[in-house]
């Protein structure tokens, strides 16, 4: 469940987590949840759904999906540089033929490796734009 706007996510933390992001700058244990909620703030702005999944047999679990008129696109929001296990996992795994490569957002430069697509966070506006051009 993501609120609408990521100032009312930061204004529903207590009072101690409050201080230490606004005045301390210190992301910490909030990191990861923060960036997916800016993530999820800019799909709904361009009028894309917030799909997750998780397997409940296994750790598998994605952030996000997109669908193109083709593909079934896994996005993943990475705080950190560790790898997408899960993403990895989805684009091999042949029972989701629909789904031909990856999207990972985070602090990346633009890329494509191992069918994988890398784009800093702050291009997560511009996503629905660039799935509209992409060929297939």
């Amino acid at each position: 469940m993501y609120y609408q706007d990521t100032g009312l996510l930061v204004s529903a933390l207590d009072e101690e987590a409050q201080e230490d992001l606004r005045v301390n700058k210190n992301l910490g244990v909030y990191k990861g949840a923060l960036y997916e909620y800016f993530a999820a703030e800019a799909f709904v702005k361009q009028g894309l759904g917030l799909y997750y999944f998780k397997k409940e047999t296994s750790t598998l679990e994605e952030d996000f999906f997109v669908r193109t008129q083709i593909n079934l696109i896994p996005v993943e929001v990475k705080s950190n540089s560790n790898q997408s296990k899960s993403l990895s996992s989805l684009i091999k795994n042949e029972n989701y033929s629909d789904i031909a490569y990856g999207i990972k957002l985070g602090e990346f430069n633009v890329g494509y490796a191992n069918d994988i697509y890398t784009f800093p966070y702050f291009c997560v506006f511009k996503m629905k734009e660039y799935l509209s051009k992409k060929k297939p």
